[in-house]
């Protein structure tokens, strides 16, 4: 869910729920973003969470803005994207607004101000165990940004020379780890694999022969990096 809640009267949207109604790549999203807060002399740092993907398990940043600040934001971008958008918030202040509680009810009010600060206490831990997290990825994730296009898929001698590794060293590796395996003269991922978003898997034909060609997402790239690679 792309929409966090900070109380039970305060919404906020995260950058990667616009780019996904405006239909903009999340990167760009980002990048307006920070462009935005700069000029308005905002730090940045109090807007940016992070958003952990539920098939990798990596955490990326992302920024969680409030309604006047996305308002502000969408002032850039057309109106058939700005309507989407405002569309969407006025959705989520409906829905909020009939989840507040009946504050002239003492027994509801005092049940409302401890949910609201045991979720406040939950979000701080759960916050603070993603920038740990973050920390731990930060070497593996910074070494292979400097090699990565964000839509680029790579083949394993391409990962291989990224990595620092020799091309047969890191297939045997990856086999021995059953990571992929050997299907005639190629290697696939192997099952559990196979749907993780780290591989892609093509077929076709060239000069009347069929292919099959298994080749590592970014997101591939950068699993492998943290698990084998000796150039980060």
């Amino acid at each position: 869910m792309n929409l966090t809640t900070i109380s039970q009267a305060i919404l906020t949207m995260t950058s990667r729920e616009i780019a996904e109604l405006t239909g903009k790549e999340h990167r760009h999203v980002m990048r307006d973003i920070t462009v935005m807060l700069e000029e308005l002399g905002l730090n940045k740092e109090g807007y940016a969470q992070t958003w952990t993907h539920p098939q990798n398990k990596q955490t990326y940043p992302v920024y969680a803005l409030d309604r006047e600040l996305t308002d502000t934001l969408l002032t850039g971008y057309n109106a058939a994207l700005r309507r989407k958008v405002i569309a969407r918030w006025h959705e989520l202040e409906r829905k909020n607004k009939l989840a507040l509680p009946d504050f002239t009810n003492p027994v509801a009010a005092a049940r409302a101000w401890a949910d609201a600060v045991e979720k406040t206490q939950v979000q701080a831990v759960e916050i603070e165990a993603q920038q740990l997290q973050l920390e731990q990825q930060k070497p593996a994730v910074e070494f292979v940004d400097r090699f990565v296009e964000a839509k680029s898929a790579k083949g394993f001698r391409e990962v291989a020379k990224i990595l620092g590794l020799k091309e047969r060293e890191f297939i045997a590796e990856l086999a021995a780890d059953k990571v992929i395996f050997k299907q005639g003269s190629n290697w696939l991922p192997m099952a559990d694999h196979q749907h993780s978003g780290r591989f892609v898997v093509k077929t076709g034909e060239a000069n009347g022969h069929a292919f099959i060609q298994c080749r590592f997402t970014p997101d591939g790239i950068a699993w492998v990096a943290k698990r084998y690679s000796k150039a980060a």
